[in-house]
This record gives structure tokens, sequence and C-alpha cells, in this order.
């Protein structure tokens, strides 16, 4: 029995080597917006934080499950005319719609430091807020709006981007998401995520 169970954990141990799986966690600065035809690019500074997985099946290929959360969002501005109110009131709207995304990256190790990453994402919201302001003159007001029950469950998009091993453990990452799917539930707005990715992080 003792040999037998020396001999199943030899196997595991081979198994796991040769299988070449690494675990482990990234934080990212990101930069988020909206896109779609009549709809404003402005960029919004967010950030990521998520936990990876990657499988290696050979020096060349790889695929990499990552849960990340992910702050993302966008910004608006429109001068406009108001009856009654003296002067242009310059309105402006903050975006944050937050996710936690799962993408799966099939990698393609360029080099055995360089990999190009590609593959499909999934994002299921877990907040949606809009802070609009208007300001004229020296008249300004603000106001917090929840969104929630407006913006779109499920998102979906697909990611590109690259991956630069540093050491055996470290690596940094740059990536674009191009959501396909609508965030809103709104006829007539049809924005999408747009989120462009820098990360550091580390396998274990």
């Amino acid at each position: 029995m003792k040999k037998l169970f020396v001999l199943i954990a030899a196997a595991i141990v081979c198994i796991s080597a040769s299988a070449q799986v690494q675990f482990g966690a990234k934080v990212g600065f990101d930069m988020t917006h909206f896109w779609g035809k009549d709809v404003p690019h402005g960029m919004q500074p967010n950030y990521q934080v998520g936990l990876m997985m990657e499988y290696k099946f050979n020096p060349r290929f790889a695929i990499a499950p990552e849960v990340v959360f992910a702050a993302q969002g966008g910004k608006e501005t429109e001068d406009v005319n108001i009856e009654d109110v003296p002067g242009i009131v310059v309105a402006k709207g903050t975006y944050h719609t937050n996710y936690i995304n799962v993408p799966v990256m099939l990698k393609y190790y360029v080099t055995p430091a360089v990999s190009i990453d590609f593959g499909p994402q999934v994002g299921f919201n877990v907040y949606s807020k809009m802070t609009a302001s208007g300001k004229a003159g020296n008249i300004e007001a603000k106001e917090t709006v929840d969104l929630k029950d407006l913006t779109n469950t499920v998102d979906f998009g697909l990611g590109l981007g690259a991956t630069c091993n540093l050491t055996d453990n470290a690596f940094v990452q740059a990536r674009y998401n191009l959501g396909l799917t609508s965030v809103f539930d709104i006829e007539d707005a049809k924005a999408k995520n747009g989120n462009i990715q820098v990360a550091f992080g580390m396998k274990f």
C-alpha cells in the first residue's frame, strides 16, 4: 500500500510538471470608454485586479483563463442651450459601470518570453451609476443616478494583446478589450465597452 501511494504521488507530480500549469494574480491601470455610432469616446482612468491561470500545451501554445474585477465606464461633455437659463450650459456625464470579467485568452509564444494573446470575454455587471453635472456661469449642479436596472447584466467582448514574462514569475501585459454588446438596455443607446489595459502580475 505504501509503494502504491508513492507511485500515485510521483505520477501526480510528473503530470503537473508536464502540464506546465501556473496560477497567478495581476493588477492594472485601464483607460476605459464607450464606442459606437454617435457615442462619445471620452476616456476615463480606471483599474483592474484579478486572478489567472495558464496552461501551457507546449513551448508555443497556452490557454489562460482569468477572473478580473474591472472598473469601467466613460465620459461625455456637451454644450447645450436651455430655455430660461442664461448662457451655455456645459453638461458632463461620468459613467461608472463595473464588471466581473472572465476572459479566456489563447496565447501564442513568439519567443520564450513574449506571447500574443487573443480570446473571448464575458462580463457580469455589478455596479452601474452615472454622475451628471451642469454649469452655467457661476451656477453649478451635480447629481448621481443609479443605472443598474437600465444596464445589461452580461457583456460579451474580444481581447487582443501581448504578455512579456520578465522572469519565470513576473509578467507585464498590454491588452485592448472590445465590447460587442450594448452596455445599456435603452432604446437607441448603442454604447459598447472599450478598455485599454496595462497590467503587472505574478505567477506562482
